[in-house]
């Protein structure tokens, strides 16, 4: 059932609602939306009451009026809690984007997370290639000097085809907000809060993942404390769309044993 709340911002945000049980919070990754996720709200539904979100932004939530970073958004998450009056430890799923969120939110958390669940998540900054700094000197020069030559107007006209060009489908797809916004995140790096997780973590990878490579993965297991891989041969970023059977089982069982 989808529902909506209002944050103190007043930002509307919509959710959908299932199942019976000890709470799961289901975040979808970016350019996404709660409908991406259908596949672990079944699955958990069987036991659990899950909240699966719209995160700002995306699936009729509303943007952000401002450029937020991963802060903001677990900031929005936590007031989430709060107005649902989640009052039990959380079971936390995220995909990419929403991964990096659930980090997040779960080293600030401690026991108030009872498990996380991470897909193919972001978290870790990339590292740069020489072609990527010329581009962004480039665009930073562009920038600077192209409304001396052809004035404010089409300077920003200029500038908008140069990020459109340069960015990713993500970045190319979204509005001007949201593209400052995942500008912002994308290059947040979680890795020192990651040992503060005290959650059983469970990480689900694509090996052919080239947004959020293996790589990542293995740091990950490798920073928090009680973290397990799962990786899929020949799956990419959406590894769970492209394993479903495996990925259902594998949840399955890990939301449900009890330690």
């Amino acid at each position: 059932m989808e529902q909506s709340i209002t944050l103190r911002s007043g930002l509307k945000m919509r959710y959908n609602v299932s199942g019976e049980g000890s709470p799961v919070i289901i975040m979808h990754g970016w350019g996404c939306n709660s409908s991406t996720m259908a596949l672990f709200e079944q699955v958990a539904a069987e036991q659990h009451k899950v909240f699966n979100l719209n995160m700002p932004g995306f699936g009729g939530s509303d943007e952000p009026s401002e450029v937020w970073g991963v802060d903001d958004y677990t900031r929005a998450l936590e007031e989430f809690v709060s107005l649902c009056a989640i009052d039990e430890p959380v079971c936390i799923i995220g995909h990419s984007f929403g991964g990096r969120v659930g980090i997040l939110y779960s080293s600030r958390h401690g026991s108030a997370v009872a498990k996380l669940v991470l897909v193919d998540a972001a978290g870790i900054k990339p590292r740069r290639s020489f072609k990527y700094y010329v581009k962004v000197y480039s665009f930073k020069a562009a920038r600077r000097l192209s409304p001396m030559i052809m004035g404010k107007k089409r300077a920003e006209a200029l500038i908008e085809r140069m990020r459109a060009r340069a960015g990713s489908s993500d970045y190319a797809s979204a509005s001007p907000m949201m593209r400052r916004i995942l500008s912002r995140c994308v290059n947040e790096d979680l890795k020192s809060v990651m040992p503060r997780i005290k959650a059983s973590t469970l990480l689900i990878w694509g090996e052919k993942d080239t947004a959020t490579p293996l790589s990542d993965a293995k740091t990950m297991q490798r920073l928090i404390p009680d973290a397990g891989l799962v990786s899929y041969p020949e799956a990419g970023h959406f590894s769970f769309l492209d394993r479903p059977a495996q990925t259902a089982a594998v949840v399955r069982s890990f939301l449900n044993v009890k330690e």
